[in-house]
C-alpha cells in the first residue's frame, strides 16, 4: 500500500536569516498556518510561533519585543511570552500563581526551528518534535563554502500555487522564451533531452547531457535544485529553489544561487541591485503566464486529468510528467488545505497586473537589502532636492561679481543634482514597487 505524503512532517525554509527584522515580529504563512518569527534581542536564535495569542487569539505579529523583559508582548492586552512560548506576564492579574498553574494552557504554540545555511527553517507540526529531530533538512550540497562555493539568496511571494511553482522550475525548456533577453534567447530554443535517472517517494533525479551538463534534483516537498557543470572545467553554477506552499494560489520561492567561480564579482555587485536587475525579471517573465495557466488547469481538472489537459509530447516535458505522477501517487494530486480548515480552493484569474507583479509586497518588504536601499534612495532624493533649492537660492542672491565668476559652476551643480534626483525618483525608486513585463516588447 502506498503511504500518503505528509506535508507537515518536513522542514521548510521560511526566509533568509539576513532578511529578518530582529527588532519586531515578522508574520509569515506556511501551509495555511499563519506564523510569527521573532527572537529576544539578547539571543541569536529565532523562534517560530503560531500567530495567535492564547488569550483572545490576537495576532502576535502585531506585537512588540519588550525592552525590559526581552519577551514577545501581545499588543492587545500586554501578555508576554518568552522564547519557549511560556507566558511570563499577565498585567490584568496580581496572582502570579495563575501563571504557574496554567503554564501549558497559557503557552503559545511553538514550532521546531533551525538556522542552517543562512536560512530559517521550520517544522510545521508542533506535536512531532522527536520526528523533527530525526529528519534531516533538505540542504543543498552546493551551499558549502568548504567546497569553494559562494552564493546569494532571494525570497519572493508568488501569485500562483506550490504545484505550479515546482512544475515551472522543473521545466528548463521555457527559459529561452519566457525569459528572452534576461536569461535566454528565443532564437536559441532547442530540444532538451531530459532523462529521469531516479524516482522514489523521497526524491526525483534527472539529468541533461549537452553543452552544459545538468543534474536536477527534486526532494519533496520543497527542494528543487540544478547543478550545472560548465564544459570540461571544474566550474559549476547552481540554482537552489525551495518551493514553499503558502495558501491556495499562493507560494513562496526561497532561492540560493551558488557558484564556485567569479566570486569577486558576486561580492562587488550589491544584493539589491542583483534583485532589481536580474532576479525580479526572471520571475516576472512567467508570473502572468503561470497565474492564468493554473486557473485553466484547475478548471479542466474538474472533468479530466492533467494527462489530457496538457499535451506533453517531448523529452523536455519528462520531469514535469514525473512530478505530476509523483503528486498524483503520493498526494492524490492535492495539497492538505482541508487539514488547516481551508475548504475553498477555487482559483480565479487576477487581471490586475499591479497585484500579480507587485514587487513591494512580494519582495521588497521581506528583503533587508532592498528595504534599506529603498530607504536610502528616498533619503538621497531629499538631500539632493534640498541642495538644489539652496544652490538656486544662493545663485539668485549672489552679488553680480560672484555670479559672473561662480554662477555657471553653481548652475551646473543644480542641473546635476536635479538630474540625479530625477533618475532616482522616476527610474530607480519605482523598480522597488512595480515594473510591468510585456513579452511583446522584448525584441
Amino acid at each position: 500500500m502506498i503511504s500518503e505524503f505528509n506535508f507537515f512532517h518536513h522542514w521548510y525554509p521560511l526566509i533568509p536569516i539576513e532578511d529578518i527584522d530582529s527588532n519586531s515580529p515578522t508574520p509569515v504563512t506556511l501551509l495555511g498556518l499563519r506564523l510569527v518569527i521573532w527572537k529576544p534581542r539578547s539571543s541569536t536564535y529565532y523562534q517560530v510561533f503560531l500567530d495567535q495569542c492564547p488569550h483572545r487569539l490576537a495576532p502576535l505579529s502585531e506585537g512588540r519585543i519588550d525592552e525590559n523583559s526581552d519577551n514577545l508582548m501581545c499588543s492587545y492586552h500586554g501578555w508576554e511570552f518568552d522564547q519557549n512560548g511560556i507566558c511570563t506576564s499577565i498585567p490584568q492579574t496580581e496572582n502570579t500563581k495563575i501563571l504557574t498553574k496554567n503554564k501549558q494552557q497559557f503557552a503559545c504554540v511553538s514550532f521546531p526551528s533551525r538556522q542552517i545555511n543562512g536560512l530559517l527553517w521550520v517544522w510545521p507540526d508542533k506535536n512531532s518534535q522527536d520526528l523533527a529531530n530525526k529528519t534531516p533538512l533538505p540542504l543543498s550540497p552546493q551551499i558549502d563554502a568548504d567546497k569553494g562555493f559562494i552564493w546569494s539568496s532571494y525570497v519572493r511571494d508568488m501569485a500562483y500555487d506550490w504545484q505550479t511553482l515546482v512544475e515551472n522550475v522543473a521545466d528548463p525548456s521555457h527559459v529561452p522564451y519566457a525569459h528572452h533577453g534576461v536569461q535566454g534567447n528565443r532564437n536559441n530554443g532547442q530540444p532538451i533531452p531530459i532523462e529521469i535517472v531516479k524516482s522514489t517517494p523521497n526524491v526525483i533525479e534527472a539529468k541533461i547531457e549537452r553543452a552544459l551538463n545538468s543534474t536536477i534534483t527534486f526532494e519533496p516537498p520543497c527542494r528543487l535544485e540544478y547543478a550545472i557543470k560548465i564544459g570540461d572545467s571544474n566550474k559549476q553554477v547552481g540554482l537552489v529553489v525551495y518551493c514553499v506552499p503558502v495558501a491556495p494560489g499562493k507560494s513562496r520561492l526561497v532561492g540560493q544561487f551558488p557558484r564556485n567561480f567569479a566570486k569577486s564579482l558576486m561580492k562587488i555587485i550589491p544584493r539589491w541591485w542583483e534583485h532589481l536587475t536580474t532576479r525580479h525579471l526572471v520571475l516576472e517573465g512567467d508570473m502572468i503566464l503561470l497565474q492564468q495557466q493554473e486557473y485553466y488547469l484547475q478548471e479542466k481538472q474538474e472533468t479530466q486529468s492533467w494527462k489530457t489537459a496538457y499535451q506533453l509530447p517531448t523529452e523536455a516535458d519528462r520531469l514535469v510528467i514525473e512530478f505530476r505522477r509523483w503528486f498524483d501517487t503520493y498526494c492524490q494530486g492535492k495539497l492538505p488545505w482541508e487539514q488547516v480548515g481551508i475548504n475553498d480552493t477555487h482559483l480565479t484569474i487576477n487581471d490586475n497586473r499591479h497585484e500579480v507583479l507587485d514587487r513591494y509586497h512580494q519582495h521588497t518588504q521581506h528583503c533587508s537589502s532592498c528595504r534599506n536601499a529603498l530607504n536610502n534612495v528616498k533619503k538621497l532624493q531629499f538631500i539632493l532636492l534640498i541642495l538644489a533649492i539652496f544652490s538656486l537660492i544662493g545663485c539668485s542672491i549672489m552679488p553680480d561679481e560672484f555670479r559672473q565668476q561662480w554662477g555657471l559652476l553653481l548652475g551646473g551643480f543644480i542641473v546635476i543634482e536635479l538630474g540625479i534626483y530625477s533618475w532616482l525618483k522616476w527610474w530607480l525608486e519605482p523598480r522597488f514597487y512595480f515594473v510591468d513585463y510585456i513579452h511583446a516588447d522584448k525584441k
